[in-house]
């Protein structure tokens, strides 16, 4: 496979689920906030943090205006991480590779392309979730079109590892900007108020509801998020699948230069998660362990694509 193809397969994926993962925040954010006598403290703050560049006090300035934060975090086009950059990335990859992927996947990608082009116009707050969800049952389908058409070969692989290194490094990134609300001391403890915007966003919240019985909250999310196996958006699940993709990719590519270097790479970052003790997490070990283990994947990302997709 050419590197282009290689490179625009991965960033394909990378753009939809970070679409997606940016749609399920704000859907949780906005329906949150409606509910005023419950989240009187509840801001747009931490999304802004993850997904937007603007300076501090430009988020201070708008973090309680639902509309505003709608507007340039959805539609902005002055905001490259917003969701309209985002979707039309990830539909001028597509439109380079349409040999490779199947007519629905390019047809699907098109649906969305065009659905947010149309929300973007005359945005209004009163129609705000409407467009929300609309624009998240595209994603959907997308990834269920992809799952179901697509062939296994290594236009997949690529496009799987591009999936499940941008969930992980969204899941890393969002729990520690909600263990930073509590200053990593998970011994503090927060009811499940707290951490319900956090697994809304990540889709975890029935089923850490269903699965954790005890009463440590903290401890509860903290497991759920990094450690919980059968959690698809949890980090020790995300790294397994890419171990499982890339293994799959240089089954396919025999004069791989680095690969053991890559594969030790991604071997650490597995067996970080893997084999630290949870009871060693505390106020002090916490964040380092969080911001090492995005600093690793990160790495490996990078030594992929600097060996298939001929970046310099």
């Amino acid at each position: 496979m050419l590197s282009r193809i290689a490179d625009s397969m991965f960033w394909l994926n990378r753009y939809i689920e970070r679409a997606d993962g940016l749609l399920r925040t704000i859907r949780t954010h906005y329906i949150l906030m409606l509910d005023k006598g419950v989240n009187q403290t509840l801001s747009w703050k931490k999304v802004l943090d993850i997904y937007t560049f603007l300076p501090e006090e430009e988020k201070l300035a708008i973090e309680y205006n639902s509309e505003a934060v709608l507007k340039y975090i959805m539609f902005n086009t002055q905001n490259s991480n917003s969701l309209k950059i985002i979707l039309t990335r990830a539909r001028e990859n597509a439109r380079g590779v349409q040999d490779h992927i199947t007519k629905e996947v390019w047809e699907q990608m098109n649906q969305i392309y065009h659905l947010v082009n149309q929300c973007s116009k005359d945005f209004k707050e009163v129609n705000a979730l409407e467009n929300i969800d609309a624009l998240t049952k595209e994603c959907i389908l997308f990834n269920g079109v992809a799952d179901t058409t697509m062939p296994r070969g290594m236009s997949w692989n690529f496009m799987s590892l591009g999936r499940y290194i941008e969930r992980c490094l969204l899941t890393i990134e969002m729990g520690i900007h909600y263990f930073e609300g509590i200053d990593y001391d998970i011994e503090n403890e927060r009811d499940i108020l707290y951490w319900r915007p956090l697994l809304l966003s990540l889709s975890g919240y029935e089923l850490h509801l269903k699965y954790y019985n005890s009463n440590n909250t903290n401890k509860n999310a903290l497991h759920q998020v990094l450690f919980n196996i059968t959690f698809t958006r949890s980090v020790i699940y995300t790294l397994i699948q890419v171990e499982k993709y890339f293994k799959d990719v240089i089954k396919n590519n025999k004069a791989v230069e680095t690969e053991p270097v890559m594969t030790r790479r991604l071997g650490r970052v597995i067996s970080n998660i893997q084999f630290t003790e949870f009871e060693s997490l505390n106020k002090t070990t916490l964040h380092p362990f969080l911001i090492d283990t995005r600093k690793e994947l990160e790495a490996f990302s990078y030594s992929l694509a600097k060996q298939f997709f001929s970046y310099s």
